[in-house]
């Protein structure tokens, strides 16, 4: 078995935690259609405009997100796309835990009404 120290652990754990904000990933679905300034996503994601600024910055540190000024403006866009690929794999699996779920309440079910 592959050992792997609890500092390597505790970097991937920082990372899931970045992802464990339903306001960041948000933020980060408004990026997938591609680069937007605070005032796209404000209105793309319905955040106020502090709560979007807090999630850009903490996304930029984490090195998903990358920040891009032009003229006076600032535009946001994935730096890392494989973070949507780690989102469909979660959903995707969170898909088939439902079905299962759903199929194991049907089959009780069947089960009361005999």
């Amino acid at each position: 078995m592959l050992k792997v120290s609890a500092q390597a652990l505790g970097t991937v754990a920082e990372y899931f935690k970045v992802l464990s904000e339903v306001s960041r990933l948000q933020v980060l679905c408004s990026l997938k259609s591609g680069a937007k300034n605070v005032t796209s996503i404000i209105e793309v994601t319905g955040l106020g405009q502090a709560n979007v600024s807090k999630h850009l910055k903490v996304l930029t540190q984490a090195g998903m997100v990358a920040r891009k000024p032009q003229g006076i403006s600032v535009y946001y866009e994935i730096a890392d796309p494989v973070i949507f690929v780690i989102c469909d794999l979660v959903c995707e699996r969170l898909s088939i835990r439902l079905e299962e779920q759903t199929h194991q309440l049907e089959q009780l079910q069947a089960l009361r009404q005999q």
